[in-house]
């Protein structure tokens, strides 16, 4: 008995001490991460507001991290094809995505393509905040928003607003509008935000929101007049101009605030995780970094990755309802 049970007891001491080991190692690479460059990905090309936020958030990672990050603009397909590269990296660590409300919250709903992505991402940090602004073209004849929900409710079905495509986010946004404030603007969507700017400067539609550091060089040199923002808080460059949440309406403020933050592939050690959530969260304190965002127009923000991945579900559950009620399927 005592000899049938020996090799029994030595497989269990063996597997004991390949367990250990594992886990010693396990715990020594997450210590040493990271220990090479990170890759920050970027599903958009570069220029808009995620590459610059990107930016802006690689250096502070840089700092926080003490590697270097470099940015990785993948565009294609609406964010798709970016935020694919991301879920299909290593879970190493050394691959991040950055994650927006498009390509984490409507994508997913919006493409069949899309549908499997987030099971296959983890939220790691929501770092960056970005409020957006309503503006009309001058020629609709109005100053404030008192003004143009006057004009709204005076001409039902007379008012254009400007649209980046169906199930976008501005969609959404214009959408939500008419139903909360019990307006008939037209909604006219086009294929990206440059055509419909373009139509928006050129007169040819009267509504448009945008964020508000693509919106600022228009408002600036009096092409289009912002008449409400979707803001924490008035942002500095439009001291006189409301949000709507002081004006009562906490859905339209909350639906039109852009968040920027970062995701890994699934699978990535939590202990890697947790090591890029809390350099990250130190790299939107960091003075430079502040700084660089206030002059995007941008906020930093402190989402850790608990608070993000619901952050996420919740408004992937609002944006689904929001789909549902105009009419977008998956394609």
């Amino acid at each position: 008995m005592t000899f049938a049970r020996r090799p029994i007891l030595q497989a269990l001491a063996l597997a004991a001490l390949a367990a250990t080991a594992a886990t010693s190692t396990f715990a020594q690479g997450a210590g040493n991460y990271p220990n090479k460059p990170i890759k920050l990905i970027v599903p958009f090309a570069a220029g808009g507001s995620t590459d610059v936020v990107a930016r802006v958030l690689a250096e502070g990672l840089r700092s926080t991290l003490g590697q270097p990050v470099v940015v990785d603009n993948r565009a294609g397909a609406g964010g798709l094809v970016g935020t694919e590269a991301v879920a299909q990296a290593p879970a190493d660590g050394y691959t991040v995505g950055m994650a927006t409300v498009s390509t984490m919250t409507i994508n997913p709903l919006l493409y069949t393509r899309a549908a499997g992505l987030p099971a296959k991402l983890m939220p790691v940090a929501g770092l960056v905040s970005m409020p957006a602004v309503y503006m009309v073209h001058p020629n609709l004849g109005v100053k404030d928003f008192a003004g143009f929900l006057a004009k709204a409710k005076a001409e039902p079905g007379k008012i254009s607003g400007a649209v980046p495509g169906l199930g976008t986010l501005g969609h959404l946004m214009l959408a939500s509008f008419n139903d909360t404030l019990k307006t008939d603007i037209l909604l006219v969507p086009y294929r990206g935000s440059d055509p419909a700017l373009n139509d928006a400067l050129a007169g040819m539609v009267q509504l448009m929101p945008d964020q508000l550091p693509s919106a600022m060089p228009q408002i600036k040199s009096g092409k289009l007049i912002p008449i409400v923002q979707a803001a924490s808080q008035r942002a500095p460059e439009l001291p006189n101009v409301p949000t709507f949440k002081e004006l009562g309406y906490n859905g339209l403020n909350e639906l039109g605030i852009s968040w920027f933050g970062i995701v890994l592939p699934k699978g990535t050690p939590e202990p890697i995780a947790r090591r890029l959530q809390d350099a990250a969260l130190k790299a939107v304190q960091l003075p430079d970094v502040q700084q660089r965002l206030k002059a995007l127009a941008a906020a930093p923000i402190q989402v850790d990755q608990a608070r993000f991945a619901a952050q996420i579900a919740q408004e992937t559950q609002r944006n689904k309802v929001l789909l549902d009620q105009v009419g977008v399927k998956p394609e």
